[in-house]
């Protein structure tokens, strides 16, 4: 027998045990449940779950604005609570992200190869779980549903730990969907929200080897360096995203501008928006005045080199400390080169290989940029706020990676899993 008191579970024998400790280890047996259900079962329990949201959308609102009027009462900025904000309409698309996500092929339990040996040994190699699946982030709400659909559906469990600032409305989501699960073929066990918001919690997360089988930190670039430097279990890492959009000498005025603009401010809250717009000087000549007056009128504050004070008074000059800054806000870096070669320096230099886009009309520069920039996506002719796993067909996603091993940019299903080798014999043994 046990039971919770506070943020601490309280043993037969008298003991205490963390909550994130407790979770975890309940998260561990659910995941053993998890890995033997049928892509069937799992995919009406999303439906189930798309339903129970758009169910309770006035009591998630409800716990919401609680964490809107907590944030305003410290400050918080406007971008910050807009990607902390639920409404009708935001539920409605995050549910439907749970059906676009049931609708998926389960890529759980797929022969991905078979070795036959001359000693008649047939060997498979066989897609699985991952296991119990530890995430770490920050203000968006929609990152507890999006979360639980992509481990849920791959048969993982997950233990989800979000920031003090969407407390209320994660406690509330976390209840609806474990009380859905609770009537489906899965357990409820296999969804945790970690209700602990202090530091501690996330420093016991990264050390829990043994119960978490990975760790995926979701946020800035301070959550995202603090888990990849102490984490003792192994990391997925995500990225911060200082993206650029490369404005050539032969781009479209008109599509420059559009893709620019949209890159900017249609949420710069996020971390595929644009934070710095590189131009090339003979476009920057004919055009940047133009297109500084449309950000200006979108109320967006321009920092830049001597180059674009010169051609933009408005501008503050930019320092090497503003280059390398991920804002999510109104604010934008502006860099004047003169070559290709110098904008790709740019961004070899700032850029935190997540979005880059080049704007041009030549082919050879568009297949160059395409080919020698570093990034997990990179653009011809389109806004980086594409970089999404909903707009790449994944449904969802469980963050955008920056890294090399595994897995690269939006992570949908697949990026969940991992392998195991199936052996058949027939008495073989090795001489």
């Amino acid at each position: 027998m046990s039971h919770v008191q506070g943020n601490e579970q309280v043993l037969a024998n008298g003991a205490t045990q963390s909550e994130v400790r407790t979770k975890s280890t309940l998260a561990g047996a659910a995941a053993r449940q998890m890995a033997i259900l049928s892509t069937d079962e799992k995919n009406a329990a999303l439906l189930a779950m798309a339903d129970a949201l758009n169910t309770e959308a006035a009591s998630l609102i409800e716990a919401n604005r609680e964490d809107l009027e907590r944030g305003r009462a410290n400050g918080t900025s406007e971008s910050l609570l807009d990607r902390l904000m639920l409404d009708e309409a935001r539920i409605a698309s995050i549910a439907d992200a749970l059906r676009l996500v049931a609708d998926l092929p389960d890529p759980t339990g797929k022969v991905l190869e078979t070795i036959e040996r001359p000693n008649a040994l047939r060997i498979e190699k066989v897609s699985v779980p991952l296991g119990v699946i530890g995430i770490v982030y920050e203000a968006r709400p929609n990152v507890t549903v999006d979360a639980a659909a992509l481990c849920l559906k791959t048969g993982n469990a997950v233990v989800l730990r979000g920031g003090s600032a969407a407390l209320s409305t994660n406690k509330k989501i976390a209840e609806v969907l474990r009380a859905t699960l609770a009537r489906t073929a899965l357990p409820a066990d296999a969804l945790q929200v970690i209700e602990d918001a202090s530091r501690s919690s996330v420093d016991e997360m990264l050390k829990l080897n043994g119960l978490l089988d990975v760790i995926i930190p979701r946020g800035g670039r301070s959550l995202i360096d603090n888990v990849v430097q102490n984490a003792t279990v192994p990391v997925i890492e995500t990225g911060a995203g200082v993206c650029h959009t490369y404005i050539d000498a032969s781009a479209n005025a008109t599509m420059a501008e559009e893709i620019a603009i949209n890159a900017k401010v249609q949420r710069p809250s996020v971390c595929n928006s644009m934070e710095t717009l590189i131009v090339h000087e003979d476009f920057a000549k004919r055009n940047l005045r133009e297109l500084a007056d449309r950000l200006l009128e979108k109320n967006v504050e321009l920092r830049g080199d001597e180059q674009t004070v010169a051609l933009v008074p408005e501008a503050k000059l930019a320092t090497e400390e503003d280059y390398g800054t991920e804002y999510n806000d109104y604010i934008l870096n502006v860099k004047i080169v003169s070559e290709l070669d110098e904008a790709t320096a740019h961004i070899a230099k700032f850029g935190t290989k997540h979005s880059e886009c080049i704007v041009t009309e030549n082919d050879v520069n568009a297949v160059r940029f395409l080919n020698e920039v570093d990034a997990a996506a990179v653009y011809h002719n389109a806004s980086t706020r594409f970089t999404d796993g909903f707009e790449f067909g994944f449904g969802a996603e469980i963050g955008i990676s920056t890294q090399k091993l595994h897995a690269r940019g939006p992570m949908g299903l697949p990026a969940l899993t991992s392998s195991k080798y199936r052996i058949y014999g027939n008495g073989q043994i090795r001489q």
